[in-house]
């Protein structure tokens, strides 16, 4: 048990070793030298969890997709934003997520003429998140969440494109400091366009969504209770304003009166 815990640990520092040089010097001119130096490892001991530099630079990249177990919220639609506000704390905080967004985006040297010279990794991490993306827009569609002419690939690669435009944007400006606000304002201008109604309400869009996330999945992994919201029905919705979520106007998207519906005398119409 104790080798198994010590072997984890090496993968780890390995993993964290590379993705910081390959932050800092890039996929085609890092090294397996330099990378077992910054572990600490034995050159064995790098060859025994990794084939190649290659193998190693996917562990590096799938490290991106592990956010571990977040706690199921009401809509789909929000949780597909916890995917974004998250991402977006990862970018800010975790070397490991920086790096693998670093192999996506990192060009090909100019003379590359193979993978083995080049970056072979160009684009697979932007289609890896744009598949998660369509999962979820699917199972909103099929829960009633999302507008008739919604196309959940499409929305997807949409979602996904505009991410990697503002992250790097923000990247070029500040170190990514403002990226969660850059990540708000996208949700807050896209999701009108794809969501029902009576959905955008309901979203929580803040600055501090991220770390409160996190925190429940700790407690969750530590055996605590951490409550998860109610699904949300929008097939038994009674025509009543949901409950506005942070991060939204209380008018953004108000919730359809039902036609033909009369208000009880000496009360407001349901709005």
């Amino acid at each position: 048990m104790a080798r198994q815990a010590r072997a984890i640990q090496t993968r780890k520092s390995i993993l964290l070793a590379a993705a910081e040089v390959f932050d800092e010097r890039g996929y085609s001119t890092a090294t397996i030298t330099e990378i077992i130096a910054r572990a600490g490892v034995t050159k064995g001991a790098l060859y025994f969890h990794f084939t190649s530099k290659e193998d190693l630079a996917l562990g590096v990249i799938a490290a991106q997709l592990e956010l571990g177990p977040l706690p199921p919220q009401r809509t789909k639609l929000q949780e597909l934003a916890d995917q974004g506000l998250l991402f977006a704390h990862q970018l800010q905080h975790d070397p490991l997520t920086r790096a693998s967004v670093g192999l996506a985006m990192d060009q090909w040297s100019e003379s590359a003429e193979s993978s083995e010279s080049g970056n072979p990794f160009h684009g697979r991490p932007f289609q890896s998140w744009a598949d998660r993306l369509t999962g979820l827009l699917v199972e909103a569609r099929d829960r009633g969440e999302l507008l008739p002419h919604v196309d959940p690939a499409e929305t997807a690669e949409l979602l996904s494109g505009s991410f990697t435009g503002i992250q790097w944007t923000s990247q070029v400006l500040c170190q990514r400091k403002d990226l969660t606000r850059r990540v708000i304002s996208m949700f807050r201008h896209l999701l009108p366009t794809v969501a029902m109604p009576q959905i955008l309400p309901t979203l929580e869009l803040t600055p501090d969504r991220a770390v409160s996330l996190l925190a429940s999945r700790d407690a969750a992994l530590e055996g605590e209770d951490a409550p998860a919201d109610e699904e949300y029905d929008t097939a038994a919705d009674d025509g009543s304003a949901p409950e506005a979520g942070p991060g939204w106007e209380p008018d953004t998207a108000p919730a359809p009166v039902r036609e033909g519906s009369a208000a009880p005398e000496g009360e407001g119409s349901a709005a």
